[in-house]
C-alpha cells in the first residue's frame, strides 16, 4: 500500500513531463510543411507584390515554402475573415496593409475583429506614394498646387484613388486634412485606371504607389509634386518631400504587416517573427525590395499590435472627421 504513493508522484511527474515537454517539441519542429500567406486583394497590387518579394527568402529561413494565396474581396474583409477563422497552429497567416487599420472605422459590419481574431506576427516594410498631377495643370510644386486650389470653388478639383478606403484615397484625405482643402474624390477599381485618368486630365491629380508612378514620371506621362514620406526615395531622387514642397506636418508611409490568427502559440509567432526578420535582414531580399519601392521594417510581435492599435485609432479620426463611408 506504501507503494502507491510512489506511484502517484511518478503517475504525477510524467503528466507534468507530458505538459511540458511535448509542445516544446512541437513548437521546435515548426513548420513540419508549408506555410500559406493569404493576400486578401488582387494579384499585381502592392501588398501582393510585398507577399511575392518575401515569400522565397522567409520560407529559406523556415526551411518550408511560403505559399502565397490571393482571397480578394471587400476591401479586404474577405481574405482576412477566413485567416481570422483559420486554426491557430502558424500554417495559415496573412499579409495586408492599412485597410487592417482604415476597414474597422469605414465598414458598419465587420466580418472580424481586428484586435480579437488576430494577432501579428510582425512587419514587413513601407512604401510611399507620390503626389502626381495631370501634365496640363499650372503647377510646379505643392505650395502652387494648394495656391491654386484655394483659388477656386470648394471640390472644383478631383483626385482619383484605387476605390474608397484604399491607400490611395487615404493619402489624399489625410492631404486634403492638413492643408485644410476640400478636392473631390473619384473613386475607381484599382489604381491602374485612376492614373490612367490622372494621364488624360479626367481627374486632376492622384496619390499612386511610389512603384506605379516612377515609370508614369520617367515617362513625363505625369507630374510628380512631392513623395508622402519623410524623406526622399531613391527611386525618384530629385522629387522632394510634399512636406519640403509645401505642406510642413504631412507624411504618410504605407505599412505591410502579417497576421495570425488569435490563438496561435507564442512559440509559434516567435519562431515565425525570427525567420521574418532572418528574411528581411538578407542584402539580396532588401535590394530587391528597395527597388520595387518598399524599405523593409522588422519589429517584434507585440510592437507590431502597438502600431496597429494606434493606427486604427489615428484612422477613426480621420475618417470621421472627411465623413468616409464604404461603397
Amino acid at each position: 500500500m506504501k507503494i502507491k504513493p510512489v506511484a502517484g508522484a511518478v503517475c504525477a511527474a510524467l503528466a507534468a513531463a507530458s505538459c511540458w515537454t511535448f509542445p516544446a517539441v512541437a513548437a521546435n519542429a515548426f513548420p513540419e510543411r508549408a506555410v500559406t500567406l493569404v493576400v486578401p486583394f488582387a494579384p499585381g497590387g502592392s501588398v501582393d507584390i510585398a507577399a511575392r518579394l518575401i515569400s522565397d527568402a522567409w520560407g529559406r529561413a523556415l526551411g518550408q515554402s511560403v505559399i502565397v494565396e490571393n482571397r480578394a474581396g471587400a476591401s479586404g474583409n474577405i481574405g482576412m475573415a477566413a485567416v481570422a477563422r483559420a486554426q491557430p497552429n502558424g500554417y495559415t497567416l496573412a499579409i495586408n496593409t492599412m485597410s487592417l487599420a482604415i476597414n474597422p472605422a469605414l465598414f458598419k459590419d465587420m466580418p472580424f475583429d481586428t484586435k480579437q481574431d488576430l494577432r501579428s506576427v510582425g512587419t514587413v516594410g513601407t512604401s510611399q506614394h507620390v503626389l502626381t498631377v495631370t501634365n496640363t495643370l499650372p503647377v510646379a510644386s505643392v505650395s502652387e498646387l494648394l495656391a491654386y486650389v484655394r483659388a477656386r470653388p470648394a471640390n472644383d478639383l478631383s483626385f482619383g484613388s484605387a476605390g474608397t478606403g484604399s491607400t490611395f484615397h487615404m493619402a489624399a484625405e489625410l492631404f486634403k486634412s492638413v492643408s485644410k482643402t476640400q478636392i473631390l474624390h473619384v473613386p475607381y477599381k484599382g489604381g491602374g485606371p485612376a492614373m490612367v485618368d490622372t494621364i488624360s486630365g479626367q481627374v486632376q491629380m492622384s496619390f499612386p504607389v511610389l512603384s506605379a508612378a516612377k515609370p508614369q514620371v520617367d515617362g513625363k506621362k505625369l507630374r510628380a509634386l512631392g513623395v508622402t514620406g519623410n524623406t526622399r526615395s531613391p527611386l525618384l531622387p530629385d522629387v522632394p518631400t510634399i512636406a519640403e514642397s509645401g505642406l510642413p506636418g504631412y507624411e504618410f508611409n504605407t505599412w505591410f504587416v502579417v497576421s495570425a490568427p488569435a490563438g496561435t502559440p507564442q512559440p509559434v509567432i516567435d519562431t515565425l517573427n525570427a525567420k521574418l526578420a532572418e528574411a528581411l535582414q538578407s542584402p539580396a531580399l532588401k535590394e530587391r525590395m528597395q527597388k520595387e519601392g518598399f524599405d523593409p521594417l522588422i519589429s517584434s510581435p507585440a510592437k507590431t499590435d502597438d502600431m496597429v492599435a494606434a493606427e486604427m485609432t489615428r484612422w477613426a479620426d480621420i475618417v470621421k472627421d472627411a465623413g468616409i463611408q464604404a461603397n
